[in-house]
């Protein structure tokens, strides 16, 4: 049995360098007395999140957030979003804001190796608990082991969906790919390569061409545009598939596609959306898999254990969330990011770090 103080009431801080990417939070109503059963004394309303992610506002960056924010309410935190359109020196100012604001926690997303380090030890200094997605935290061999860091299973990711591509051709004969991939210098893009390497190697691949974006206000179009201009070069029965390392230039590549009339190429990805869904339904569409983990899963596993930390809980060092491979065959009318449980076995559920005391907060702050 412990006290539950009353809601200490927080001003959202505007930050100059994101001020359209901010999401305020809603505040927490809790009571000015509760007395909740089980809960760790470190967990007290109003405990101040900041979700910080380094891409641009798409599908997927936005169920990462929502998932985020969602559990940490759930558990009557206060939690704040903020977006840096893969722009390196805006993120690291909003993590140093975060720091400077006096944010109890942070859980940050796609960090570049070469300035997470520096960037998160000022937290981990100040006492803030950290969580990271998607982030490399290196400096000469050393890291910081305060830190949690999660990723997808990347390496599964990209073996389910090269397996697919592998398989259009007969054994022995490598599939001719055009990848799309962004590099090197982005951990998720990179774990990944090390496994379309290893088909490389054992002769299941080979590649024509590799595109990556330049525009990163516009993926889509920039893939599409980079795609259509090398399509030309390649005639109906020279390219296999289109490999989209993730599925925001997939997308691109397959409006590409389309426009030109190649219904020859496959395109197989990484990652999974709404929009991504909505085409592969189309009539006669070329995008026939994808491996992908639910974006708002991330979220949620990611705020569970920052709540631990809070707790003074155990948790790991590292966490990979499990892939899952979803065929356009496997699509319904209406299946959606909410319904794609129903026909993907063990989509967007885990029971990963929940504890019964985070039931008990969930009930509460339902009422």
């Amino acid at each position: 049995m412990r006290k539950i103080f009353g809601l200490i009431l927080v001003a959202v801080f505007l930050l100059s360098a994101c001020s359209s990417a901010a999401t305020p939070a809603a505040p927490v109503d809790a009571p000015a007395e509760t007395s909740l059963e089980g809960v760790p004394e470190g967990i007290t309303p109003g405990l101040k999140i900041a979700v910080i992610r380094n891409l641009p506002s798409d599908d997927h960056t936005k169920q990462f957030l929502d998932g985020a924010r969602t559990e940490g309410e759930s558990f009557g935190f206060v939690v704040d979003t903020f977006i840096a359109d893969n722009d390196d020196a805006k993120f690291q100012e909003l993590v140093d804001q975060a720091i400077q604001k006096g944010y109890d926690g942070l859980i940050i997303s796609h960090g570049k190796a070469d300035y997470s380090y520096d960037m998160l030890k000022p937290a981990v200094d100040k006492g803030i608990k950290v969580v990271t997605f998607d982030t490399v935290i290196d400096k000469d061999g050393a890291n910081l082991p305060e830190i949690t860091t999660t990723f997808q299973d990347d390496f599964a990711l990209a073996e389910l969906s090269l397996t697919e591509i592998a398989a259009l051709t007969p054994e022995g004969t490598p599939a001719k790919v055009i990848k799309l991939w962004w590099g090197p210098g982005v951990p998720p893009l990179d774990r990944r390569e090390t496994i379309y390497q290893d088909f490389l190697a054992a002769g299941k691949l080979e590649t024509l061409e590799t595109i990556g974006p330049s525009n990163f206000q516009d993926v889509q179009g920039d893939i599409a545009n980079k795609v259509s201009a090398i399509l030309a070069k390649y005639p109906e029965g020279t390219v296999d598939a289109i490999w989209g390392s993730w599925d925001e230039m997939a997308k691109g590549a397959y409006r590409a596609l389309v426009d030109a009339g190649r219904t020859d190429i496959a395109l197989i990805s990484i990652d999974i959306s709404n929009q991504d869904m909505n085409l592969m339904r189309e009539e006669n569409s070329v995008w026939y898999s994808t491996a992908a983990v639910d974006p708002r899963l991330i979220g949620i596993v990611d705020m569970r254990l920052l709540a631990k930390k809070f707790a003074g809980e155990e948790v790991p060092a590292n966490y990979d969330l499990e892939a899952k491979l979803i065929k356009k065959t496997d699509l319904k009318a209406d299946t959606n990011m909410e319904t794609l449980k129903d026909v993907i076995d063990g989509w967007g559920k885990s029971d990963a770090f929940n504890e019964a005391w985070m039931d008990t907060l969930r009930a509460y702050y339902a009422k």
